[in-house]
């Protein structure tokens, strides 16, 4: 099995790239000479191709979504976090709800098509030895989903969970975009198995897992602080995941 680890996640690792490097020149063509929407709709089939890339490793990509989301209202989507590889099925499936990511600002550089999308697809990317710097990209952030119904993807655990055990999401981030978005709708996103992609590193990478991500019936703000909020959306996902604290 490790063997086929090796031969597939070669493959996997070669595609994913190559996706990464013929995006590139399309990304920067889109934004320079056709602006926000051509930008937005080849960041979109890049992340069609990076999701399916699964397949490359007979995993099985599964995505739940039977919550009847507005379009014209501002979401948070607040998620567990397990892999770099949770992040391209959110872009695809999500697209509808143009959903911005808080990132590090490291990754601005030096990764083909994805350091360009950081850089002008509209989230926000904070540097962690900042706070102040932090704070205020996430606010610039927000008045961006405020102006535009745009969305927020949010991995509130802080760091990704490498073996798949959730850890207590931080209040942070939610508190600051919800203080500039006050009537956000708040959508918990539970991501499964993911982790076991990458259990043993770049290589081997484990094959046939059933990836999944489950969008959660949204969570009722009704007299609740952010830190009761975030608590709820944590709960909701712990509860999906068959996980406890």
């Amino acid at each position: 099995m490790k063997f086929l680890g090796y031969l597939l996640g070669s493959i996997f690792h070669f595609f994913f790239f190559l996706f990464l490097c013929i995006f590139q020149p399309i990304q920067w063509i889109s934004y320079r000479l056709f602006g926000y929407k051509a930008h937005k709709a080849s960041v979109d089939v890049l992340n069609f191709f990076l999701t399916y890339c699964n397949w490359l490793l007979l995993n099985s990509v599964t995505f739940k979504n039977e919550e009847d989301l507005p379009l014209n209202q501002p979401i948070i989507f607040i998620a567990n976090h397990q892999s770099m590889y949770d992040i391209p099925a959110l872009i695809w499936y999500l697209r509808r709800y143009h959903p911005k990511f808080i990132s590090k600002i490291e990754l601005t550089k030096g990764i083909p098509s994805i350091s360009f999308n950081l850089k002008y697809g509209g989230g926000a990317n904070i540097d962690r030895k900042d706070s102040k710097q932090s704070v205020s990209e996430i606010i610039k952030l927000g008045r961006r989903m405020k102006e535009h119904n745009w969305s927020a993807v949010i991995f509130a655990e802080g760091t990704r969970a490498k073996d798949g055990k959730m850890r207590s999401f931080h209040v942070g981030g939610i508190a600051t975009l919800l203080k500039v978005v006050p009537h956000a709708l708040i959508v918990p996103v539970a991501i499964e198995n993911s982790w076991k992609i990458v259990r043993h590193g770049k290589l081997p990478l484990a094959v046939g897992n059933a990836v999944q991500w489950t969008v959660l019936k949204p969570i009722d703000k009704t007299d609740k602080s952010a830190e009761e909020i975030t608590l709820a959306a944590e709960h909701a996902i712990r509860l999906q995941l068959k996980q406890t604290i």
